[in-house]
């Protein structure tokens, strides 16, 4: 089980009823495939913290985001691994 798998692992299970099984967003959170979660404009560092002390809802209107309770670093890391291979994929860098 290679990085990206354990990532796509970590991410259905602590993100994606938000985000969407590919990060393609729902009616609960946003997409992660768009410009706004480019590298350059959020890094790495975002999701960490948006993972675990939440977020102010400030780029759309799903409301803040709570704390994601249980996910460690280790699975963090692989979750940006995921989500930046899906962005690479969709062409967003």
């Amino acid at each position: 089980t290679g990085p990206l798998m354990l990532g796509k692992s970590a991410f259905t299970r602590y993100c994606a009823e938000c985000h969407g099984p590919v990060g393609q967003g729902t009616d609960k959170g946003p997409t992660f495939i768009h410009r706004v979660y480019h590298p350059g404009h959020h890094g790495d560092g975002s999701f960490y913290l948006a993972a675990k002390k939440g977020a102010r809802a400030h780029h759309w209107k799903f409301g803040d985001m709570k704390p994601v309770k249980g996910v460690t670093d280790a699975q963090l890391e692989k979750i940006v691994m995921y989500v930046r291979a899906l962005q690479k994929a969709n062409g967003l860098f």
